[in-house]
C-alpha cells in the first residue's frame, strides 16, 4: 500500500470541488480544508470544472450535478477516465443522475455539515475520519 492509499480519511488528498452555488462552494471548501484536505477549485461552471479535472493531480472530487442549468456528466466522465473517485453533491438525489451513473455515491442537499466528511469517506470508500480531528 503505498503512503497515499494508507492515510485516513480525507486529510492530505487533493479534492476537486465543482459548485456553481458560491456559499455552497464555500461551505463545503471550509469543511475539506477542516478535514486537512488540500481543495482544489472550487469550479463554477463546467468549462472550469473540466479544465481543473483535464490539468490537475486530483485524489477525489465532489461534484454538484446541476452547474448553472449544465449538467456535470463531462467531468464526471474525465473523471472516470482518469480513476479519480468522485461523489456528486446534489438536490436532486439518485433522480437527478444520468442513466450511465444511476446508483452512483450522492450526498443529498443540504447535508450535515458535522456528518459530512464521515460521509465523502464513506461515499469515496475510505476509512472515516478521527473523532475529535485525528
Amino acid at each position: 500500500m503505498t503512503p497515499r492509499a494508507a492515510r485516513r480519511g480525507l486529510a492530505g488528498r487533493r479534492v476537486l470541488v465543482v459548485e456553481d452555488d458560491p456559499f455552497i462552494a464555500m461551505e463545503l471548501a471550509d469543511l475539506l480544508l477542516g478535514e486537512g484536505c488540500d481543495v482544489v477549485g472550487p469550479a463554477f461552471n463546467l468549462a472550469a470544472a473540466l479544465d481543473l479535472a483535464a490539468h490537475e493531480h486530483l485524489d477525489a472530487a465532489l461534484l454538484d450535478v446541476n452547474l448553472a442549468g449544465e449538467r456535470v456528466f463531462p467531468v464526471a466522465d474525465a473523471l472516470t477516465g482518469s480513476s479519480v473517485p468522485f461523489v456528486f453533491v446534489t438536490g436532486y438525489g439518485q433522480a437527478g443522475l444520468s442513466p450511465a451513473y444511476a446508483g452512483h455515491a450522492t450526498i443529498d442537499k443540504p447535508f450535515d455539515p458535522s456528518h459530512f466528511a464521515a460521509q465523502v469517506a464513506e461515499a469515496l470508500g475510505l476509512d472515516p475520519p478521527m473523532a475529535g480531528g485525528g
